[in-house]
Parts: structure tokens; C-alpha cells; sequence
């Protein structure tokens, strides 16, 4: 059920990566309707997925219209989601916490949807050029194509570049506050943003173009960068507890919450996904008491914590699949 919710405000699953995992096995088609309410306000959002011989497509329509982009969602159903596997946004790779840049960004302030998508159609125009070179050197042609690429990747890179770089600055007190407030302790927390590239952008991937040209895809760039976790100094990827890792995603997320009402004066719709079953009594009292105000769907396999007074309750085991 929260992963349907999800998928209505992004198109995409918290739980999978890949679209064709959303749809049952043996069917071809997957469906997800939804109403939301903003006072007087009704918005329908329809989201459809189809699987085909090479790959899943989507289609989305708010009120009966093709959104234009993400943002479009995020004015209407901003969220935040807590999963067990949310810790992945410390342990695992750059992927894990550029998609959590990408989807915050948009909550926060809805004018950068058009940059991250001009960025995302440009690097796959020219990911498409380098692969139509098949590891090649490129013919006098391509390379007048590629330098029109180039330079408009440089452009919109610098943009998404400076809009992510707000982002993480203003992230970075938040998370500090809710981890040292989770873990009870002062311990310093670094949140800082990092280049995948040292020098200026188009000189970096005038010296990658081998590489490029090889693996068929951009290798330098937005699309390689990543956010630094540090506790007390030590990488939280490869040093920290789990614990640690656990209480600093957790800060990752209310945070970034928290930036979204902050700038937005609203409170976004909060997902809680069985996180209480994987923290101690102490951890869940702390995040309960953290949690922010708003409408919040919780699902769980064990009792709630007691802090807790659902307004309503849904036994799932009693619906039909």
C-alpha cells in the first residue's frame, strides 16, 4: 500500500530500482489511482505501467493531463519515507543518496523539476552518441555533435551543481540536530556535497572521451556525484555502527522533511514502512517523539509503540490480494 502511495507522487518504488519488479509476475500491466485533497482542492493522479519486450513504460496523469515533471506531483503530494531498508542511504553506493537529492529537491522548492529534467534528457542524448560509436573514435561529424552536447551538459551541469549544493548546506544543521537528538549524544555529524571531477567540467570530459568512447556512456559528471557521511570524523559507510548508520539515516530523512516545511509551509505526507520493528524501545520512543506533524500512514507486523494513537486501523490480513 505505501509503495503505491510512493509511486503515485514519483512514478518509481522505494523498494526496487526497476520498473518491471512493480508489475505481478505473469502480468503485463500494472494500475495505481489516486484523489487527493488540499482543502477545497481535488487532484487525481493516475499512474500506469506497462511491460514490454525490451522494457516497462510509464504513464502518469494528474487531472487528466500529462504532468510536465516531477514537480508538478511534488506541489500536490510531497512525502517522506521510512523503510528498514532506508539505512541503504548510508551503507550502500552514490545511487542511494543522489535519488535522495533528486526527490528532495523538487519537494523543496518545485522550479528546479524543469533543471533535473533538462539534465536527464541532455546526459542521455549524449550517453546515446557515445554508444553509437561503439568504442570508435568519432568521425569529424560526431565530434561537432558531441561538442554541441558537451556544451549544453556543462551548462545544465553547473545548474544542477549549484541547486544541490544549496541543498546539502541547508541539510546539513538539520541532520546534525535530529541525529545528535536520536542517538542522545553530541557527536559530530558532516554532511558535505562532493564533485565526481577536479577542475573545470568540459576539461574533464575532453580527458575521460577514451573512457566515454569505450563503455558507451558519460563517466564524468552530476550523474557520478555523491554526498560524504561523517561521524566524529570516521566514514559512516565503511566506519560507523549500525546503529550509527541506522540513527543517521533516519536524521537524513526527518530533516529533509523538515526543509520541506520549512520552505514550503507544509507538511508533507509522512510513509512509515515497519520502521519500529527494527529499532530498540529507546530509538522508537526518540523517533516518535521527532516525528513531524501531518498526515502519516504507518504498516507494521508487530504491536505499535505505545506513544502511538492511530486515528484508524486497517487489517491487511482480512483483504483479499
Amino acid at each position: 500500500m505505501l509503495e503505491a502511495v510512493f509511486a503515485l507522487a514519483t512514478s518509481t518504488s522505494f523498494r526496487t530500482s526497476v520498473a518491471s519488479d512493480m508489475i505481478r509476475a505473469n502480468q503485463q500491466l500494472a494500475e495505481v489511482h489516486g484523489a487527493l485533497f488540499q482543502q477545497e482542492r481535488r487532484i487525481q493522479i493516475d499512474l500506469t505501467l506497462t511491460r514490454g519486450l525490451r522494457n516497462t513504460t510509464k504513464k502518469m496523469l494528474v487531472n487528466g493531463q500529462r504532468p510536465l515533471n516531477r514537480s508538478v506531483i511534488s506541489e500536490v503530494l510531497p512525502l517522506t519515507v521510512f523503510t528498514p531498508e532506508g539505512v541503504d542511504i548510508v551503507r550502500q553506493g552514490p545511487e542511494q543518496r543522489r535519488n535522495y537529492l533528486t526527490n528532495l529537491l523538487t519537494d523543496v522548492d518545485l522550479t528546479t523539476g524543469e533543471v533535473i529534467e533538462r539534465f536527464a534528457k541532455v546526459l542521455s542524448q549524449r550517453n546515446a552518441l557515445l554508444r553509437s560509436l561503439q568504442g570508435e573514435a568519432p568521425t569529424h561529424a560526431q565530434r561537432e555533435e558531441l561538442f554541441v552536447w558537451d556544451t549544453e551538459f556543462c551548462e545544465v551541469s553547473e545548474k544542477v551543481l549549484e541547486i544541490r549544493t544549496k541543498l546539502v548546506d541547508q541539510l546539513a544543521p538539520l541532520v546534525t540536530d535530529f541525529y545528535q537528538e536520536l542517538a542522545q549524544n553530541d557527536r559530530g555529524v558532516g554532511v558535505r556535497y562532493e564533485k565526481s571531477w577536479s577542475g573545470s567540467l568540459i576539461d574533464a570530459l575532453r580527458d575521460a572521451l577514451r573512457d566515454d568512447q569505450y563503455r558507451g556512456h558519460s563517466t564524468v559528471g552530476p550523474q557520478r556525484d555523491d554526498i560524504a557521511l561523517v561521524l566524529d570524523g570516521r566514514d559512516a559507510r565503511r566506519q560507523a555502527s549500525q546503529g550509527e548508520q541506522r540513527s543517521l539515516a533516519l536524521a537524513l530523512r526527518l530533516a529533509g522533511h523538515e526543509l520541506v516545511r520549512q520552505q514550503r509551509n507544509l507538511d508533507p505526507l509522512l510513509l512509515l514502512d515497519d520502521v519500529f520493528s527494527e529499532l530498540d524501545p529507546l530509538r522508537s520512543d526518540r523517533l516518535l517523539q521527532l516525528l513531524p506533524k501531518g498526515q502519516t500512514l504507518v504498516t507494521t507486523a508487530s504491536p505499535l509503540p505505545s506513544g502511538m494513537d492511530p486515528a484508524a486501523r486497517i487489517d491487511l490480513s482480512s483483504l483479499s490480494s
